[in-house]
């Protein structure tokens, strides 16, 4: 059997399973019940789970958490298909197209050279491939940008969107300065004789857009970096938790001055 042969054999395996986990007499109770809508919470989850076996490095894992998040497409596929919409194949065929046509420079005889160039090609083809769709002509560097993205995602797209029309900074300095001036704002808010929570979450949601501008000046991705940062945090505070156990302490009992140190202990390591 050639590699594409198991390969094929394995998806139609995966589609046939599918297919008798939503049988409507012998199929799985819970599958049989989910809609498109209900499952799309677990396909964001799925998603954040490769990320993070990716992250951990583990290949084992990875590779488990892509079957999981391809189980995820599957299940929509088998939704559609018995709704009479489009099949996996659809699916397959839809995205093999877009990607033909959206890297001429690859499959034809286009050649280009620089990223500017490609990136000029790929938004020209965007935009023939929404007229042909005859989508609404919103014209505004804003349009299209998915409304399901993660906020820190999304801030990004829009700030890069922007930026392509020339609303954007060309220096860091004045994006740093942007970050220091959305602090004195919050700190404004927090101390104010009568403070008002809403001004409160409106300030620290702009110091957050300026942050994810720095981080997208930074040619840093806002998500994966606090993905990192996450996981960082949580590794030292699992240390420090264990250095406060070897003093015979809890962390419910040990005060701050001991968690602190604990605290610059691991990172001292």
């Amino acid at each position: 059997m050639t590699e594409n042969n198991k390969n094929d054999t394995q998806l139609t395996r995966l589609l046939n399973i599918m297919q008798q986990l939503r049988d409507p007499k012998t199929g799985c109770p819970w599958d049989q019940k989910q809609t498109f809508a209900s499952i799309v919470p677990h396909t964001i989850e799925e998603t954040y789970e490769v990320a993070d076996a990716i992250f951990s490095g583990n290949m084992a894992d990875i590779k488990d958490e892509l079957g999981d998040l391809l189980f995820q497409i599957v299940f929509y596929a088998q939704l559609a298909k018995e709704q009479g919409d489009f099949e996996f194949e659809d699916i397959a065929q839809a995205i093999s197209d877009k990607l033909v046509r959206r890297h001429p420079h690859v499959f034809q005889a286009t050649e280009l050279k620089t990223d500017d160039e490609l990136n000029l090609q790929w938004e020209k083809i965007k935009l023939q491939e929404r007229e042909v769709a005859e989508k609404p002509n919103d014209k505004s560097a804003l349009a299209n940008i998915p409304i399901g993205m993660t906020p820190l995602l999304r801030a990004q797209k829009i700030q890069r969107q922007c930026s392509k029309v020339g609303f954007d900074w060309t220096e860091i300095p004045p994006v740093v300065d942007k970050i220091h001036e959305e602090i004195e704002e919050v700190l404004a808010e927090v101390n104010a004789s009568e403070p008002n929570q809403q001004a409160v979450e409106e300030e620290i949601g702009d110091l957050l857009f300026a942050v994810v501008n720095l981080a997208r000046h930074t040619s840093v991705n806002a998500e994966t970096a606090l993905i990192k940062a996450n996981r960082k945090f949580e590794k030292r505070f699992r240390q420090v938790e264990q250095v406060i156990e070897d003093q015979g302490l809890s962390m419910e009992s040990a005060d701050m001055q001991q968690m602190e140190a604990a605290w610059q202990l691991i990172k001292s390591r």
